[in-house]
């Protein structure tokens, strides 16, 4: 069974083509456009590329198409893509329109172009479906919660394929299976076990999810992907007061409000510098203070969340590091467990220095907690939960 992961973004197109079968995934070839003017072109340039290359034979030879959706309405899980899910999308346009209008054109498209292929979504709230309720609700009036204002979490798949993975290397594979089947089955963790996982999602975007047994228990972003740690110009958690005051005080709209907490804060609105890290650190060590905080204050708020998960958590097995940024990092990652030994989590600094984008294990031998990084797999997961849609027949 061949299966292609489409992630759409609002100017670019990436793909993963996988065979799939009841022994695991094999990744046959993967690539991207970028400054997609038109989505209809691209993606039959980009069937008509798989085709040539020989990946397939021809388009029905392609069993399913899977979508990384973000956030719908009233919808979540690993479905088909069909009407609903497009009206999912739309109803939540507001609440992530970088992410929901792409994918919902985006499928519209795809099901133009292979009309006879099964097309399924993969929704990043799908990982927080099991986390208990009160970790999942606002301190607001019930018309509110009506509407569906509540904490959603994202970064889901990625989260869910730290469930997997890590706790293959610690030598669980009865919780690995059980992370695995979290979307068909529901959490069955098995008798007597405890296993403690902190995922911290450092990229773009960023998340840090307390996971116990495979299982989500919560996550630093909430209503929206605007939410949690600071992101790259994405403000991260803010006090709601400071809106209004705001408004007031510097004569702003709401609109420019909403311009400048989406595109004008996070690290680059603290730095002043650039929303890339890499920037950042560099103008960091040229002494720029304001870069320097940025720093600070990313590293801050993962702590804070660490913090609170390993609370939640009862202790913790494993942190672990991925994403662009928790893969590569190594200053920030040091900053993060900087002072930690108290808790169990104690860095090999050199290990630490001399890893980069690669997984292993940072911990010093003597330490209680191991620390890990591991490069993510999003695609891998949508893939996985395609083929297991597609196998149970659960068919609309």
């Amino acid at each position: 069974m061949k299966i292609l992961v489409a992630n759409i973004g609002s100017t670019s197109l990436k793909y993963r083509l996988y065979s799939m079968n009841e022994d695991g995934a094999e990744l046959l070839c993967s690539g991207g456009y970028e400054r997609v003017e038109d989505y209809a072109s691209t993606i039959e340039s980009c069937l008509q590329a798989l085709q040539e290359s020989g990946h397939l034979k021809n388009l029905e030879e392609l069993s399913a198409v899977g979508f990384k959706t973000v956030l719908g309405k009233d919808l979540s899980g690993c479905v088909f893509a069909d009407d609903a899910v497009i009206a999912a999308l739309e109803g939540f346009k507001e609440v992530a329109p970088a992410h929901n209008i792409p994918y919902a054109n985006g499928i519209k498209q795809f099901r133009s172009a292979l009309p006879n292929t099964p097309l399924v979504a993969l929704f990043e709230t799908a990982f927080y479906q099991f986390a208990p309720e009160a970790s999942r609700s606002y301190a607001i009036p019930e018309e509110w919660q009506a509407i569906g204002i509540r904490r959603y979490g994202f970064h889901g798949a990625s989260h869910k394929f730290i469930a997997e993975r890590s706790a293959q290397l610690l030598g669980r594979e009865d919780v690995s299976k059980v992370a695995q089947s979290l979307y068909q089955k529901g959490p069955q963790p098995p008798e007597g076990a405890d296993l403690r996982v902190i995922s911290c999602h450092l990229g773009g975007s960023s998340s840090v999810t307390g996971i116990r047994n495979g299982v989500a228990i919560g996550t630093s972003m909430g209503f929206s992907p605007q939410s949690g740690l600071p992101q790259n110009n994405r403000v991260g958690d803010l006090d709601s007061a400071a809106i209004p005051y705001a408004m007031k005080k510097l004569g702003l709209s709401l609109e420019e409000v909403e311009k400048q907490l989406t595109k004008q804060s996070g690290l680059l609105g603290v730095s002043g510098v650039s929303n890339d890290v890499r920037d950042i650190g560099q103008a960091a060590k040229q002494g720029n203070k304001r870069a320097q905080l940025a720093l600070d204050v990313l590293a801050h708020s993962i702590r804070h969340w660490i913090g609170a998960f390993y609370l939640e958590l009862g202790g913790c097995d494993a942190l672990v590091f991925t994403a662009g940024i928790g893969e590569n990092d190594t200053a920030l990652r040091e900053a993060v467990c900087s002072n930690l030994d108290g808790l169990g989590f104690e860095l090999d600094l050199e290990a630490n220095a001399s890893l980069r984008g690669k997984e292993g294990d940072i911990a010093s031998k003597g330490s209680k907690t191991r620390v890990l990084v591991i490069p993510a797999n999003e695609e891998l997961v949508v893939a996985r939960e395609c083929y297991r849609l597609l196998q149970s027949g659960a068919k609309d």
